[in-house]
């Protein structure tokens, strides 16, 4: 990954934009495409023609052969023998979108296969993260023979060993961090265990679940080439994996990208009968989808039952209820939302309120800890997730219920979250996540302890230049750059996310050709247009817009020329396609 880059301005942000690289002009030119293009992909690490080309035309053809990934054939062949024999299975997947969706993914291929299968979520707030032993018996209880997780399992040794003792075989398909001691299983399919090299280590639980519903529908054929309504499944199956890729927050490369892409396609095109139901009540139906749409419209809502009530609705809504059905689930995903997001503004403002009055759990120089009997478990997680762009602080929000406290933490690049709560664990019940968020259960009683424990270790760890507010920029660029083609090209590089994030330029030395304009409800919104002179390029102006920037109105009032830093846009008003820029940051010249 190209990550050299040099400090170009200082203001109220530290501006880093990308080193040059030397090679873009020329990649450009065998790609007939411009060299700002080239360079952004670089940024993203893609130097090697083939590699690039792969990306700006993701195929399903690069996807890894399912057998790649380990332990994936005594998985398949497992869960085969238990179609078969008409065993009874039982998916137990996470609570979260990943692992809705790749539960959803798995239950529709054994069940359009004959199988008897079933599935359980737990509770988010009962029972918590992960595979729990009380949950274990009831399944076994049921008559299942078979457990198969999904988007957990990993470091649940002592629960599996319990399931196994009741007489069930375990499969375990995961993707979190792994412990040194894999629990006991018939097969553990995950793509990042040691030793075990897969070639995309960042593919998440639905897409886990996604190869895997894969290889058996391959097994059960009897070929590697699947029947029609076996590969009308799987394509369709592309769009639930895309959901748990962009909610994941997975890099948005290689296998992951092929898959956000064809999954956005089919999501706005699916016929499934849930997706439809899901889309109509977020206002999407007829839309074209892109990754914001999943990670800030669709994802929240399917969240929204399992952080308010009970997930096991968002999974009946993906994998087997009836249009009508369907359209009551929605519509209770939907009030869901609304109310979690009353409860999230209450949680933020408090949160911020105790910080500014110095009552945080832990010194807040490096890390925030805050902890609250009166916050709910299910939405902390968000509200951490708040914290950390408010405070450029890894944050982590404890709700306290009795006697037991639930945790929910999220991290600055730079800061691994695992291993910060691992570091802490002699106060802990329990934890789980990986380097950018974590879960964590401890008794109330040592909340101050492991918030002591945990700001020490984010003293040692987190560096003066993690805590500096930077703005990472793509490249510098002037506004006669910045055509309608190569802005439409840009958009194509999407769907944006982690590990390719949204193209961000700096443009030197525009001059504002009138007055700045708020604009918006309350005036939060600026507008302004500017203009450039280059010597070597024609003259062009640009409308610029900054959202929730409208204090700039007042502070460019008699400045004539700024430095700008934003992402360029498609603007699609009236039916007229212009470019416009989205502002991060403006400074005076």
């Amino acid at each position: 990954m190209a990550s050299s880059r040099t400090a170009w301005r200082l203001g109220g942000l530290r501006w880093e934009v990308a080193r040059p690289w030397p090679a873009a002009a020329e990649t450009a030119r065998r790609l007939k495409t411009s060299p700002l293009i080239t360079q952004i992909l670089h940024n993203r690490g893609l130097e090697d023609l083939g590699e690039i080309r792969r990306f700006l035309s993701p195929k399903l053809t690069d996807l890894h052969p399912p057998e790649l990934l380990p332990d994936i054939d005594l998985a398949a062949e497992r869960i085969c023998r238990a179609v078969r024999d008409g065993e009874k299975t039982c998916i137990y997947g996470d609570y979260d979108v990943d692992g809705v969706a790749g539960v959803a993914i798995l239950f529709r291929c054994l069940a359009m296969h004959g199988a008897a299968v079933d599935y359980y979520v737990p509770h988010r707030l009962a029972e918590g993260y992960g595979v729990n032993v009380e949950a274990v018996r009831s399944i076994a209880q049921s008559g299942a023979q078979l457990l198969v997780t999904v988007d957990c399992g990993i470091s649940a040794c002592e629960p599996l060993r319990q399931a196994a003792a009741l007489g069930m075989d375990v499969i375990v398909t995961d993707h979190h961090a792994p412990p040194e001691r894999l629990p006991e299983a018939v097969a553990v399919v995950h793509p990042g265990l040691p030793g075990r090299p897969y070639p995309n280590p960042g593919l998440p639980g639905a897409g886990v679940a996604f190869k895997l519903a894969w290889q058996v529908a391959r097994r059960l054929s009897g070929s590697d080439r699947v029947d029609e309504p076996t590969r009308n499944f799987l394509l369709e199956a592309t769009s639930l994996a895309a959901l748990g890729i962009i909610a994941d927050v997975v890099p948005l490369l290689g296998e992951n990208r092929v898959l956000a892409v064809y999954g956005l396609k089919g999501l706005a095109a699916s016929e499934h009968v849930g997706i439809r139901a899901l889309l109509k009540s977020a206002g999407l139906a007829g839309a074209r989808l892109d990754s914001y749409d999943v990670g800030f419209v669709l994802a929240p809502r399917l969240n929204a039952c399992g952080r308010m009530g009970h997930a096991r609705l968002a999974v009946e809504l993906l994998a087997r209820a009836d249009a009508a059905r369907c359209r009551r689930i929605a519509e209770h995903l939907e009030r869901q939302n609304t109310r979690r997001q009353r409860i999230e503004r209450e949680i933020f403002e408090q949160a911020v309120d105790m910080l500014e009055q110095g009552r945080a759990a832990a010194p807040t120089d490096f890390a925030i800890v805050l902890a609250s009997p009166d916050w709910h478990g299910g939405v902390i997680g968000i509200v951490a997730s708040r914290l950390v762009t408010r405070f450029g602080r890894p944050a982590v929000l404890i709700a306290v219920d009795g006697e037991d406290g639930h945790g929910s933490a999220r991290s600055i690049d730079g800061f691994h979250m695992h291993d910060a709560l691992a570091a802490c664990a002699e106060h802990l019940t329990s934890f789980g996540g990986h380097a950018m968020a974590g879960g964590l259960r401890l008794p109330a009683s040592r909340i101050e302890a492991f918030a002591k424990a945990f700001a020490g270790f984010a003293a040692e760890h987190v560096t003066a230049e993690m805590l500096a507010p930077a703005l990472r920029l793509d490249a510098e660029a002037t506004l006669s750059e910045l055509s309608l083609p190569v802005v439409e090209h840009l958009e194509r590089l999407g769907p944006f996310g982690q590990a390719n994030p949204r193209p961000l330029l700096a443009v030197r030395s525009c001059r504002l050709l009138a007055p700045p304009q708020r604009m918006g409800r309350g005036g939060e919104t600026v507008s302004f247009v500017v203009g450039q002179e280059r010597p070597a390029s024609p003259a062009k102006r640009m409308r610029c817009v900054g959202f929730g920037m409208g204090e700039l109105a007042d502070a460019l009032v008699g400045i004539n020329t700024v430095d700008i830093a934003g992402e360029p846009v498609l603007d699609r008003f009236n039916a007229r396609l212009s470019v416009q820029m989205h502002l991060r940051d403006v400074v005076r010249v």
